[in-house]
């Protein structure tokens, strides 16, 4: 793999993962559901830490250690699907749109179902948020089909000649 083709995939990864988070943002401020979970705890908690920054106490450990995990939580959901679909398809050399979209969306949305394991029923929200994961996942294996993936497994780009006149 050339450097132009290794620097062309990393562009592409930073979009995808850019354009999955974005996509995530927005469905979790759309979904009712969602957008009244984080406000009740994720703004709250960032509220609190924020104003004993203003103030100048030192944030209570915990609620940074739990912004520190949500933000952990984030990263895997958005980076690490398109990262592994990206390395697999490059080497295989796969240029399929389904590839890219579906494979991504897929992984994004079974990530926390394989964390979670079989431990406990399924919540009733379950369903909506596993829904907006595989979007926000095919989203950022599209952008990155669009960006690389289509080109995946390609020999370096050479110019065309016409045959010469006789």
């Amino acid at each position: 793999m050339s450097f132009g083709r290794l620097l062309t995939v990393a562009v592409a990864l930073l979009m995808a993962i850019a354009c999955g988070a974005v996509a995530l943002g927005i469905g979790v401020a759309m979904d009712p559901v969602l957008r009244d979970l984080l406000a009740q705890f994720g703004l709250s908690g960032l509220e609190a830490v924020l104003s004993d920054l203003a103030e100048g106490y030192a944030p209570d450990p915990g609620m940074i250690d739990g912004a520190v995990s949500l933000g952990r939580a984030i990263l895997l959901l958005v980076a690490v699907p398109p990262v592994l679909n990206a390395v697999v398809g490059e080497v295989l050399g796969w240029r399929s749109l389904a590839w890219y979209g579906g494979a991504t969306g897929l992984l994004t949305a079974l990530l926390p179902w394989l964390m979670r394991g079989a431990g406990g029923p399924a919540g009733p929200g379950e369903g909506r948020v596993t829904a907006l994961l595989f979007c926000a996942g095919g989203i950022a294996g599209l952008v990155y089909w669009l960006a690389a993936g289509r080109l995946a497994g390609r020999g370096p780009v050479t110019m065309w000649a016409a045959p010469p006149r006789r």
